[in-house]
């Protein structure tokens, strides 16, 4: 598995738990069980949740699914 794919399973599987829509970026982080110290390591790669807002913008909201964050997120760190 690559870094991309790696850190896409890591943040559905960071997201599993949460109640979809998500409809905020606040929402977005208390998603995830460390909030926005949440980490997904891949290699020398490392993501954490807070970081997530850098590349977010408020047209990506809501999200329907661990899926599409992860998608977003993989898509637009350059992974």
């Amino acid at each position: 598995m690559g870094v991309k794919e790696d850190i896409h399973a890591q943040i559905v599987g960071g997201l599993a738990g949460a109640e979809f829509p998500i409809a905020t970026p606040e929402e977005l982080l208390a998603a995830f069980p460390n909030g926005a110290e949440t980490t997904c390591k891949s290699g020398d790669v490392e993501i954490k949740a807070g970081d997530a807002g850098q590349v977010l913008t408020a047209d990506d909201f809501p999200f329907k699914s661990a899926k599409d964050v992860a998608d977003v997120i993989v898509e637009r760190a350059g992974l």
